[in-house]
């Protein structure tokens, strides 16, 4: 499982800056990240934005000033992070948040070139929401 290899960095600090917006991590290795909400939001692991394959990404848009009301331990591997717009599904494992950290400044221009390309907004939301009815959003059944 993600999160559980014995190379992996393992968090010695999270702390949750809600007036910054910033989840910060620390990690045993020396690493330590600054990882904005909206960042967070739109690269989350969960199946509803990262789809079930490659080519099945869904382009999240209007989350600038998405918030964090929570973030709950999930066994000793991940996080997981409730947002203010309602998405909870996805387990941020610690190498996952590792990787976030490292390739932030590379995923973030990713995102606002993708934004740009399909003419959407960081600031109005026009997600396409699937339907419901399957256990992982993706709008269908397991």
């Amino acid at each position: 499982m993600a999160g559980l290899d014995s190379t992996t960095p393992l968090p010695t600090d999270i702390v949750l800056r809600t007036q910054s917006r910033v989840l910060e991590v620390a990690f045993d290795n020396g690493a330590r990240y600054a990882l904005p909400f909206e960042f967070l939001r739109v690269y989350s692991p969960s199946a509803e934005v990262r789809g079930h394959g490659a080519g099945q990404e869904v382009l999240q848009t209007g989350k600038r000033d998405v918030g964090v009301n929570g973030v709950e331990p999930v066994g000793n591997y991940a996080l997981k992070i409730i947002f203010s717009d309602g998405h909870d599904s996805g387990l941020y494992s610690w190498d996952y948040l590792l990787m976030l950290g490292e390739q932030h400044d590379t995923l973030w221009q990713d995102y606002l070139a993708r934004l740009t390309a399909e003419n959407a907004s960081r600031d109005i939301d026009t997600t396409t929401r699937p339907a419901t009815g399957g256990g992982c959003g993706a709008g269908h059944k397991h």
